[in-house]
């Protein structure tokens, strides 16, 4: 099945890459060459610490086990967080009310500032 000529303006490139006939034989252990300056250069490269931590992780959750762990581990976290914020703002919000209404029974008696 060939793929119908392009309309967009790399049709002409298109077209010409179809009708080349490349007549060399490709070197000896060419391919072999190859893939080994790939894996050279890709060992040169330093991986970023977010890479490292993502195969890492990727590693990880290969294994079902602590797949299921670390995904409990992140929605009890979760869970826990969001019970601590809800805390901290019905607190903060009961001392708003009670300041409030000792205000509003005698205004003197507010909060010092």
């Amino acid at each position: 099945m060939k793929p119908e000529p392009s309309t967009e303006p790399d049709g002409a490139l298109h077209n010409v890459l179809r009708e080349w006939d490349v007549r060399d034989a490709l070197p000896p252990r060419f391919r072999e060459q190859v893939w080994q300056r790939i894996s050279r250069a890709e060992a040169q490269t330093p991986e970023s610490f977010w890479t490292q931590l993502a195969y890492w992780l990727g590693g990880l959750m290969a294994r079902p086990s602590l797949a299921v762990s670390y995904l409990m581990l992140l929605l009890l976290t979760g869970l826990f967080a969001g019970y601590w914020h809800a805390r901290v703002d019905t607190v903060r919000m009961s001392e708003e009310l009670g300041t409030r209404y000792v205000q509003m029974l005698d205004p003197y008696k507010g909060p010092h500032h």
